[in-house]
């Protein structure tokens, strides 16, 4: 079962920047897709961005333009650059791993079929 670890998260001021990392517990053969998701106090957690193993990525609309989605299979580690942050994005911000390239569909789903979670990092925006 793979494991995946969050981390990079914390309280920055509107405007400002941060770059989420998590790192999965295994290597990956064949194809495979990462995605970050997030759930704010009292909301439903939503899709954030993906990526698959061919590298082809997708974001949802309210983060296109501000965050990047990457990965570093050397370092078996999943990124997430976010930049001109906003009190909206105050979440817990979560990594999924999925053997398939369903994380791009899952982005706009309950992703309840993901295989693999972490246990998320705290992201604070405040203005």
């Amino acid at each position: 079962q793979v494991q995946l670890e969050e981390s990079g998260g914390g309280s920055v001021e509107s405007g400002g920047s941060l770059r989420l990392s998590c790192v999965s517990s295994e290597y990956t053969y064949g194809r495979y897709c990462m995605a970050w998701f997030r759930q704010a106090p009292g909301k439903a957690r939503e899709g954030v961005a993906a990526i698959d193993s061919d590298g082809g990525t997708s974001y949802v609309d309210f983060v296109k333009g501000r965050f990047t989605i990457s990965l570093d299979n050397t370092k078996n580690t999943l990124y997430l650059q976010m930049t001109t942050l906003n009190p909206e994005d105050t979440a817990m911000y979560y990594c999924a791993e999925d053997p398939s390239d369903s994380c791009h569909a899952e982005l706009t789903s309950d992703a309840t079929n993901l295989a693999a979670w972490g246990r998320g990092t705290m992201v604070t925006v405040s203005s």
